[in-house]
Parts: C-alpha cells; structure tokens; sequence
C-alpha cells in the first residue's frame, strides 16, 4: 500500500499561483511572507540551474516555478522531517523533474555538491544570531535562529555552488545588514542590488532583499521600499500581486 501524501497533523494549503500547493504541519515551522516575498525578488532564466539553501518545505523552488523562473532547482534541507514535506510536496505538484530535495547540511555542501555548479543560490537564513531555549519546539527554533549554521556558513557555502557572477538572493533582517555586508566582501559575494521592506509606508523596514554577485565588483542599486499594508490587514497592490491574489 502506499504511504498517504500527507500525515495526520499536516494540511495542504493552496499558495494561488500555477495551480500549486504545499503541505505543511502547524507543529513545525510554516513558511512566511518572507520566503514569498524572496521568491518573487529572485531572478533566473529558464535555462538556469538555482540552489536553495535552508529550503525547509520547499516553498522558495516551487513558488519559482509557479512563476517560470529557473530551469532545475535543488533543495537542501536539514531538518529531515521539513526535507520529507517538500518532497511530498514536489510529489504533490507533480514537480519531480523541476525540483530535487536533498536532506542535508548547509556547511556540508562542498561534499554534496560540486563547486561552481549553480547559476543561482536563494536562501531565507535563520534571523537570530546565538542559542535559543529549543525545549519547547526544536524545529522552529532550528528555523529561526543560528543553532545549526552561521550566517557565514550561508554566505560562503553561496560562494562555493556559484558560478563566476552568479547571483546570491536572501532575506534579513536590517539590524544583521552590516554583518552581511562584512561576510559577503570577505567572500567576494557582492551586493549588487537592495530593497528594504516596510510593514506600512510611514514604519521603520524590518526585512531586506538584498541580490549578491560573486566575483563583480562592489556597485549597489537600491530599490524602492516594498511596503506590505496599506492599513491594517489588507495587503498592498503589490504585494496581493505578489501572492497571486489579484
């Protein structure tokens, strides 16, 4: 008999772009508007091939895909339960020629991978740097904060997979900005283009876009400010465009 495609504590839930969907499990971590928001920020020609770091269910790859970016993408994952999700994701979407999932480790990927194999490497990183009280849900806390990889086992496992040129996409928090800016120069991964992203038009940004070229030299464009509501629970234009809600 074969196995059901989703468990008794996951849902499936519709992302309303390409007909495609995603399981998820309300006991694990769930993908945010961050991960939506970095996949539409993210660019690749169908010809490419894109590496997701960290790819947790897999949301990044398939919400790409629903957009006919890139041509194959890899998801690595550590956490086997959320690499399981994803694949039975893919599965769900018919995507299996489109989308690999690996289960393993960010710092390994000089042993999975070759060097300089991607055209592409996203990546929506841990945010908090340092250890966290992990008793209670050990996979959010795996998601959200640095237990298991350094923002700079990010940065230089970004370097190895890329191309001369390729691009580096991820999203952070403003306060780690400098922290970033210092990793990437040191890994001659540099930014090329930002944007920061605003709860609403008058707020302080409380996440950033930022798009890394390895081996360019350093020349930044940034970007207008991408603002989430245009009041309380209601969605810019862009961003209801973004989610595929318009």
């Amino acid at each position: 008999m074969e196995k059901p495609l989703i468990k008794q504590t996951e849902t499936i839930e519709n992302l309303h772009k390409g007909g495609f969907k995603i399981i998820q499990d309300a006991k694990r971590f769930k993908f945010g508007i961050d991960a939506v928001l970095l996949a539409d920020f993210a660019q690749a020609r169908k010809t490419e091939r894109v590496i997701d770091l960290g790819t947790g269910t897999g949301i990044i790859p398939i919400l790409m895909t629903a957009d006919k970016k890139g041509g194959t993408f890899t998801a690595l994952e550590i956490q086997e339960e959320s690499a399981d999700m994803a694949k039975r994701s893919v599965l769900l979407n018919n995507l299996q020629e489109k989308i690999t999932v690996i289960h393993g480790d960010i710092k390994n990927a000089g042993t999975i991978f070759p060097a300089q194999c991607a055209d592409a490497v996203t990546c929506n990183p841990p945010y908090i740097r340092g250890q966290a009280d992990i008793q209670q849900n050990e996979s959010i806390a795996i998601a959200r904060h640095e237990l298991l990889c350094s923002l700079e086992d990010v940065v230089s496992a970004a370097k190895y997979l890329l191309k001369p040129h390729g691009r580096f996409y991820l999203i952070h928090r403003p306060e780690r900005l400098s922290d970033l800016c210092v990793l990437l120069a040191k890994h001659n991964v540099n930014p090329k283009r930002m944007r920061f992203v605003q709860p609403y038009a008058d707020a302080a940004p409380t996440m950033i876009l930022i798009e890394a070229r390895k081996g360019m030299k350093p020349q930044l464009s940034i970007e207008k400010p991408l603002v989430i509501y245009k009041e309380k629970g209601a969605y810019t234009e862009e961003v209801s465009a973004i989610y595929g809600r318009q």
